[in-house]
């Protein structure tokens, strides 16, 4: 199973870890990542991070990213939360999680999914600091973390 939403509004961790554990026996894993809004990038203060996207097109995408962690480990549910729209320091951004069998796969595509997310899916991102909005792009850290994936497991 995959569940993706994009969305404005927050969601609830504890539901999210409910509905994954619910009826799901055969996993002993359910592994989380939930990012969100910090109030610095870069050395500087951020107050806000607007974020756009391409409703349908994100969507598709981040299926695409979760479809090639479940080829690669042997997942059974994966969920993917992200928000668009206004945010603000503290404010949670993004949800994924993976449940499998055994907790190294599950880990693994979390991170998997997280990595091809931050620098992959078509999100816009553009911060405000006292200097003003920028539109930010991914980091060479974040490109570099992807890299450790094109290798074969």
């Amino acid at each position: 199973m995959i569940k993706i939403n994009v969305q404005t509004e927050d969601f609830n961790v504890s539901e999210e870890y409910e509905l994954l554990r619910k009826d799901n026996s055969d996993d002993g894993a359910i592994v989380f990542f939930c990012g969100q809004v910090r109030d610095i990038n870069l050395g500087k203060t951020v107050s806000g991070l607007f974020l756009e996207h391409y409703p349908g097109m994100t969507e598709k995408s981040l299926h695409s990213i979760a479809e090639q962690a479940k080829e690669r480990w042997p997942l059974n549910k994966v969920r993917i939360i992200h928000r668009v729209g206004q945010l603000n320091p503290s404010d949670q951004i993004v949800l994924v999680a993976a449940t499998s069998a055994h907790r190294g796969a599950a880990f693994e595509a979390t991170e998997f999914m997280m990595d091809y997310l931050k620098t992959r899916a078509p999100f816009w991102k553009k911060e405000t600091s006292p200097d003003g909005e920028k539109w930010i792009e991914a980091k060479e850290s974040d490109e570099q973390q992807l890299q450790r994936w094109s290798k074969p497991n």
